[in-house]
């Protein structure tokens, strides 16, 4: 009798230790692609510490809820929580047990199985979604288009919904078009189109577009009571497997393309521009073009950013010269699809007739003649001895006075050039462009003047120019 209490005490103590249980099951244990479940943990016990669930089935959890309620078994209350996971399996799994801790031990609960079966989607389905490629075969950076087709019945009903583009990883998206909605059948048809490239050679694929659908739904609570749910259903695209091949080697461009160069005047006077404007128009990759900026000896070129719109690109460009030139034909190499070639365009050669051009003076290298010698008497030698004498002593004499007053000096300062201003820095420069060192000084120059550019130039390099061409 003297152990009775003690033996209560322990029945008492561990009563919630006999209680604790964890069962696991699903709102559906076979279900189609696209279908919703939920996974529900019914949790017996005191002190329990909820599980973090995230993924099931490989699937991300969608949302997650709790309940708790409270029963009386023979006299005795007793606490059930019940955790709720949902979350949309895209292939057949089990849900492996899951620990949960209670009263400081773990609980495993059972194991549940699920079935997803692939869904047939018929034509007369309240919802279609299909994916719908311009050609099954491309080349690196070839565009293509990719349609979007959704089909909806107008009676179907849709408390709510939510369309998930396909990944498109490995392309470049060049456009996307606006939602187009027309009538056809007694149904309405959303088209929505891409138009892309691929970046990369293989088998690539585009995986199914997803439109989750919310109906409603009635569903019975743990009091047994109708609560109206929303039950979501997400219907998929087709899947599409593009084969893409590689460029011929040393090509970058695809397509089929045309080139004309228009210059707004063939005649200018010095130092005057010549506009040019280059257009290149067809289909393909035209983001991939660079610069067409040639380099002309003797020629100042200031070109601006490549413009593309649509189908065109246009780029303009800027020559000023001091005497007649000639301005190269630009050229276009390329891969047509179309015929499996690699064609070549170009536009002619521009010729520039430059008035008023400074000529070029020729440099002319004259030997001093040497003087007669011819026989003279002793007193003109004596003569021209004592000249010579003299000469030589107002010769040393003004020398003297030119280093002490140092007259050069003040040409030295009327030289000197401020490297502070840009473009009067720029004027200087050009004419010594054939240069290296001056013409990377000069491209410098010209994108911080007529690009607003704030690049920064070797001020020691610049130095040692202007002091190599006596310009400081």
């Amino acid at each position: 009798m003297k152990n009775l209490g003690k033996i209560i005490l322990l029945l008492f103590l561990c009563a919630p230790a006999i209680y604790a249980s964890v069962v696991a099951s699903v709102s559906d244990k076979s279900i189609a692609v696209g279908d919703m479940v939920t996974y529900n943990l019914a949790i017996t016990g005191e002190n329990i510490k909820r599980p973090q669930i995230n993924r099931l089935c490989e699937s991300d959890v969608i949302s997650s809820a709790s309940q708790t309620s409270i029963q009386m078994i023979n006299g005795d209350y007793k606490k059930n929580y019940t955790l709720s996971y949902k979350f949309m399996p895209q292939k057949s799994c089990e849900i492996t047990p899951i620990e949960v801790e209670i009263n400081g031990k773990t609980e495993l609960s059972n194991a549940v199985n699920i079935e997803v079966k692939a869904t047939d989607v018929a034509k007369d389905s309240d919802f279609v979604l299909t994916l719908i490629s311009s050609k099954k075969e491309v080349y690196v950076g070839e565009p293509f288009e990719l349609t979007i087709l959704l089909k909806q019945k107008q009676n179907a009903e849709a408390v709510d919904s939510k369309f998930i583009a396909p990944e498109l990883k490995g392309f470049w998206i060049k456009s996307e078009s606006k939602p187009e909605r027309l009538e056809e059948d007694e149904c309405t048809i959303t088209k929505l189109s891409y138009m892309m490239s691929p970046q990369r050679e293989g088998n690539i694929k585009i995986t199914p577009a997803q439109l989750r659908i919310a109906s409603r739904s009635n569903t019975r609570d743990s009091w047994g009571a109708w609560v109206a749910n929303l039950k979501w259903r997400t219907y998929f695209s087709n899947e599409i497997s593009l084969d893409v091949k590689p460029l011929p080697a040393g090509l970058d461009l695809v397509g089929d393309f045309t080139i004309e160069a228009i210059a707004d005047k063939n005649e200018i006077n010095a130092n005057e521009a010549v506009n040019v404007t280059l257009r290149v128009k067809g289909k393909g990759n035209l983001e991939d073009i660079k610069t067409f900026k040639p380099y002309i000896e003797g020629v100042s070129v200031f070109d601006e950013k490549i413009n593309i719109q649509n189908s065109t690109l246009s780029q303009k460009m800027a020559f000023v010269a001091d005497k007649d030139f000639v301005i190269p034909p630009f050229e276009l190499r390329f891969f047509n699809p179309e015929n499996k070639e690699i064609k070549t365009v170009s536009t002619k050669e521009i010729h520039i007739k430059v008035k008023n051009a400074s000529p070029q003076a020729e440099l002319l290298i004259k030997r001093e003649e040497q003087p007669k010698i011819e026989p003279v008497q002793t007193v003109q030698k004596e003569f021209d001895t004592l000249w010579a004498v003299l000469t030589f002593m107002l010769g040393l004499a003004c020398g003297m006075i030119i280093v002490y007053l140092k007259p050069w000096s003040y040409f030295r300062k009327e030289k000197k050039l401020s490297i502070k201003e840009p473009k009067t820095l720029l004027v200087k420069l050009l004419p010594y462009k054939n240069d290296e060192k001056v013409r990377e000084i000069i491209e410098i120059l010209e994108k911080n003047i007529y690009e607003n550019a704030n690049l920064e130039y070797d001020k020691k390099a610049l130095k040692e120019c202007l002091k190599k061409y006596s310009l400081i």
